[in-house]
């Protein structure tokens, strides 16, 4: 429904004559109304009616108002206000905590009525409006395609993507090596009121303090610099801890002043463009070390995005490990091999230093062995395992890994047996036996 057409309001109430009251009363306020006896109505009445408000009595037949309203799935249906002639101030703060909008005694004052339908319609309006245009925008942006993944780390990272995709707030993203910071700044700009502008994505750590001007502002009478190039759109810092602190004085300027003198030149040109900056460090530690401006800092900490690791998102991948495998299958013509427990097992366990990015290349890697006849996953995890250091059989693969993993869990912890045994997801007395089939010695390991 557009935001700009009547609002609409389902009234249930069994009182013939107090329906008739309260609908010409809505009608003559410019309401689409639809009103219903019993609430026993209220589910087909919502399917075929789409109400931004319900008014309902409270003691009716059947079904009375109270328990209409723990009836309701309070996350998507509309807000709900009950009206009764024998309310209290107990029924009323009852209504409220299992979720009512408002309770309004009978008789009702029609101007006070009317305000609180209202103000309950406009917000729950304002509410579906801005969920239907994050979902417009999630699917003509394939932002759940982009950043596969339905555990809750990533989830909560393409909603807070969504929430500020349409403001020009400057946003710092955070995150390892591998998790994808140039894919959210992509995102970002792609969501954004400045879509249709250019995006400039800068190493920072490659900037050369002496032709930084040269290259950035341009020449007078030349050709325009890169960051003029990018006025309207999006300039996109990547490493911004590594930028050269002469290099960051001059790029403070610029975001400040929202100008650009090219060399040679004596006028500013006015140049605006939204700042996404990127870094895997810890940026108060990079000020403390005098390699990061704090003043630099807050220009571009307005928003800041933590990019979570693949490790804290073990139950994706799953779902990434298909997604990249029939991707790569379909660049080499063949089909995707099938991901079995034992490869399972290997993802699980693995630790995914390079996150996302490292994930990929052990898809391809495994693809392409798989195109060759052969391999599996720990094989195309263990990547420097040189070929003559390869098990013949699967069993002696599975055994080699185990008791690398278990060395390295009890390396880990220090020898401290039950804490390597929750580590690696099993019981002590699971551990133990595996030490002894592996034929692994504690001592040798610390």
């Amino acid at each position: 429904m557009s935001d700009t057409a009547p609002l609409s309001i389902l009234i249930v109430e069994d009182d013939r004559l107090m329906r008739q009251s309260i609908s010409e009363l809505l009608e003559a306020a410019g309401w689409l109304v639809q009103a219903i006896a019993r609430a026993t109505k209220v589910p087909e009445a919502l399917a075929s009616f789409q109400a931004d408000v319900i008014l309902s009595d409270v003691r009716m037949p059947g079904i009375s108002g109270l328990e209409l309203l723990a009836s309701l799935d309070l996350n998507s249906a509309p807000p709900m206000v009950l009206m009764s002639a024998h309310g209290d101030i107990a029924m009323a703060v009852q209504a409220m905590q299992d979720g009512a909008y408002s309770f309004v005694e009978k008789p009702y004052e029609p101007r006070r009525l009317l305000s609180i339908l209202r103000h309950a319609a406009e917000q729950y309006r304002m509410q579906h409006s801005n969920s239907r245009l994050k979902d417009r925008l999630l699917r003509l942006s394939g932002l759940d395609r982009v950043m596969l993944g339905h555990t809750e780390e990533i989830t909560n990272l393409r909603s807070e993507i969504l929430d500020i995709a349409d403001t020009n707030a400057a946003v710092l993203i955070h995150g390892e090596t591998g998790t994808g910071k140039e894919l959210v700044a992509n995102a970002l700009h792609d969501l954004a009121p400045n879509a249709d502008g250019p995006f400039l994505a800068l190493n920072c750590a490659a900037l050369a303090v002496d032709t930084f001007e040269v290259e950035m502002f341009g020449k007078a009478g030349g050709a325009p610099g890169r960051l003029l190039s990018a006025a309207g759109g999006t300039v996109f810092l990547d490493e911004i801890c590594a930028c050269p602190l002469p290099v960051q004085a001059k790029l403070l300027r610029v975001i400040e002043e929202k100008q650009i003198v090219p060399v040679g030149g004596s006028a500013p040109i006015p140049v605006a463009f939204r700042v996404v900056s990127a870094t895997n460090e810890d940026v108060d530690q990079a000020v403390r070390d005098d390699r990061l401006r704090q003043d630099l800092l807050f220009r571009m900490n307005t928003i800041v995005l933590n990019l979570p690791p693949l490790r804290a998102r073990r139950g994706d991948l799953a779902l990434l490990m298909t997604h990249f495998l029939s991707q790569f299958a379909k660049i080499y013509e063949m089909t995707a091999p099938e991901i079995t427990q034992e490869d399972l097992a290997a993802l699980m366990a693995h630790d995914w230093p390079g996150n996302v990015r490292e994930l990929r290349a052990v898809a391809e890697r495994r693809v392409l062995a798989a195109r060759r006849g052969g391999g599996s996953m720990i094989l195309a995890i263990r990547a420097d395992q040189q070929l003559d250091e390869v098990p013949d059989t699967l069993r002696e693969a599975v055994a080699a890994f185990e008791r690398e993993l278990i060395g390295k869990a009890i390396r880990a912890h220090d020898g401290r047996m039950d804490a390597a045994a929750e580590a690696l997801g099993i019981g002590r007395r699971t551990l133990n036996e595996k030490i002894v089939k592996l034929g692994l010695e504690k001592a040798a390991l610390l």
